[in-house]
């Protein structure tokens, strides 16, 4: 009685293809995520804008990002993407190194 089943050629021509296709998906789901970080870090900016502003009223003084982290205002000073935010001496959140 004959087996059957995948013959070693079979079985690597089935690996390569999966291979491929997964160099062809893995650039396309890092770019998402980098995508995604990117645009949490926007939100994060302006939510940090708004506790500024909060802490402005309370204070009758601008915070450093110190002092909102401390205060409780906002949990880090990072960013989803990892950078970090800075506030100038306007009063403007930006992200980033000053």
């Amino acid at each position: 009685m004959q087996e059957k089943g995948f013959t070693l050629i079979e079985m690597l021509i089935v690996l390569m293809v999966i291979s491929v296709l997964l160099l062809i998906a893995i650039p396309n789901i890092v770019k998402h995520n980098q995508m995604i970080n990117d645009k949490g870090c926007e939100a994060f900016v302006k939510t940090v804008q708004a506790q500024v502003k909060a802490y402005q009223m309370e204070h009758d003084t601008l915070p450093t990002i110190r002092q909102l982290v401390d205060g409780n205002y906002i949990k880090s000073n990072k960013c989803p993407n990892g950078r970090t935010i800075y506030i100038d001496s306007s009063g403007e959140v930006h992200e980033g190194e000053k």
